[in-house]
């Protein structure tokens, strides 16, 4: 089988990729834009892939292509209407990544509830050592035990980082954007009482035509005015020019994002120029990307790979 790895850097370059070479002729390429990706296609049979467009201008002339693998869960970069009408199959990779975006749902959390920027700052400033008394809290912050946590996508990572917020003694509510939740550990909501009672809002959800835009300005008037929001899905769920608003204007207290509408964050968002970190942290979508979590990425792809060559369907997300 010739294999055509896309992108192999979406992994990172300390994590190993070798053992894809025991599964066919491997053709690796560090990073492919849109316009590369019909040319280095088109003699492959197996393509992994993270972000590249895989679609009808990219595989017509890739005959022979039977198999596409995501370095990823997300597979919005494939059509996978196409894919199906040419008999490609299409597989993700899932639950690699979900200890490491719990945990950095809560990093986020924190450095915006506790001031972490602030304080940190006016120690390394000298000021603590000035002072004559043993503490400063200058700028107040809660406790999450009492507190409600609401969250957007219950799946996975949402149930995990449900369990970490009822440890710290949270109540947690959940609003299902798609309806089919089977989820019944936790209380599910409509949204606009999702947005009336969390303190804490986190967003594990997929983009799709209900999500995008979920969080809007008019959602962002529902909430509590103390209230932080967490974004570690898809950027588009939450529009960037609302939140821009939302926190100028005070209608929520901070927010932490590892996602935005357009990757990377472009100087025309309007979130580039609030710099106010009390308020807002945002990371490079970097929530999914432990080493642990790469590692494992990568050796779910080869036992996707490997169950295909045995005529098995493994992760196959368009049968």
């Amino acid at each position: 089988m010739k294999i055509v790895v896309l992108e192999r850097n979406s992994v990172g370059l300390d994590v190993s990729v070798d053992t894809l070479k025991s599964l066919g002729e491997v053709t690796v390429y560090p990073n492919t834009t849109a316009a590369d990706v019909k040319e280095k296609v088109k003699d492959a049979e197996i393509i992994v892939a993270n972000k590249a467009p895989l679609n009808e201008e990219t595989l017509k002339d890739a005959a022979d292509v039977k198999l596409i693998c995501e370095f990823a869960t997300g597979y919005d970069n494939v059509d996978i209407g196409y894919c199906k009408s040419r008999g490609i199959k299409v597989a993700n990779v899932v639950g690699y990544s979900t200890d490491a975006v719990a945990q950095h749902t809560f990093a986020l959390c924190f450095y915006v509830l506790e001031k972490l920027r602030h304080y940190d700052e006016y120690v390394k400033s000298g000021a603590y050592g000035a002072q004559d008394r043993f503490s400063n809290f200058d700028i107040p912050f809660t406790e999450l035990a009492g507190k409600t946590w609401g969250i957007v996508g219950m799946g996975n990572i949402g149930r995990k980082v449900a369990n970490i917020a009822e440890a710290f003694g949270c109540k947690v509510i959940f609003y299902s954007a798609s309806g089919n939740s089977t989820c019944t550990e936790y209380e599910r909501v409509e949204f606009d009482t999702l947005l009336k009672e969390s303190d804490f809002l986190s967003v594990h959800c997929p983009l799709s035509d209900k999500t995008r835009d979920l969080f809007s300005l008019e959602a962002f008037q529902k909430m509590k005015k103390s209230a932080i929001l967490i974004n570690v899905a898809r950027g588009p769920v939450v529009n960037d020019g609302a939140l821009y608003t939302a926190l100028t204007e005070g209608y929520i207290a901070g927010a932490g994002l590892d996602v935005t509408g357009t990757e990377p964050m472009k100087d025309s968002n309007p979130l580039s120029k609030f710099m106010d970190s009390n308020k807002l942290i945002i990371t490079p979508h970097l929530a999914w990307a432990s080493i642990e979590a790469r590692n494992r990425c990568v050796s779910e792809t080869c036992k996707n790979i490997e169950a295909f060559l045995k005529g098995e369907d493994r992760n196959i997300v368009n049968l």
